[in-house]
């Protein structure tokens, strides 16, 4: 390995730690309450050394985000095989939770966390996202064009589906679940999943 390449890797190693602790410190003390000379003194770097990676608090946001949806993304597109568009959105669903379950950290500044939507705004671009939130849309218009689904306006029924999984996720990430013990989570989960998929079901048209 050349000098070049191994200082290129050790730049992205640092950025990665960057990333990793910052995710940690917004998750655990809110966005707002954290500062970028916070982050460089838990990874016991100085704050101007650190602006050599990330200009601002928001591109640290920004890049967290984009990696998020990296990873939401990569899971979804494990169902590109899946040829029926209702076992497809099921199955999105199940993918969606464990994203969410298994990235709480990721999950919380993509979806929960104040501040990130203002941050993303300020870039004015959401690529990423939109890939994402396109290939739920362009499943539930399949559902619809194939007669599973009774809606017709596609952005409505796509919201509609998304604002139930992600209800189900928020709640379980930020700890609102007490009512049950966590043992159950995992089967609830999937039963709600399989009662509201089975309630928006009608026969396939001919």
């Amino acid at each position: 390995m050349s000098i070049e390449e191994r200082k290129e890797r050790e730049k992205l190693e640092m950025r990665q730690l960057i990333i990793k602790t910052a995710m940690k410190l917004f998750a655990a003390e809110g966005i707002e309450n954290v500062s970028i000379r916070k982050i460089a003194e838990k990874i016991e770097y100085s704050p101007g050394a650190l602006y050599s990676y990330f200009k601002d608090k928001g591109e640290i946001i920004h890049a967290i985000h984009e990696e998020g949806f990296e990873k939401l993304y990569a899971l979804q597109r494990t169902l590109d095989g899946v040829e029926n568009p209702k076992e497809k959105l099921f199955k999105m669903g199940r993918l969606y939770m464990k994203f969410a379950m298994e990235n709480k950290d990721y999950y919380d500044l993509m979806f929960i966390a104040k501040g990130v939507g203002e941050r993303i705004c300020e870039k004015q671009e959401w690529d990423s996202g939109q890939r994402s939130y396109d290939y739920l849309r362009n499943t539930v218009k399949d559902c619809i064009e194939a007669g599973y689904l009774k809606e017709s306006d596609i952005d409505a029924a796509a919201f509609a589906i998304w604002g139930f999984v992600h209800g189900m996720a928020a709640l379980i990430i930020r700890g609102r679940c007490a009512m049950m013990p966590e043992e159950m989570i995992n089967n609830v989960v999937e039963g709600s999943l399989k009662f509201i998929y089975s309630n928006i079901n009608i026969e396939q048209r001919n």
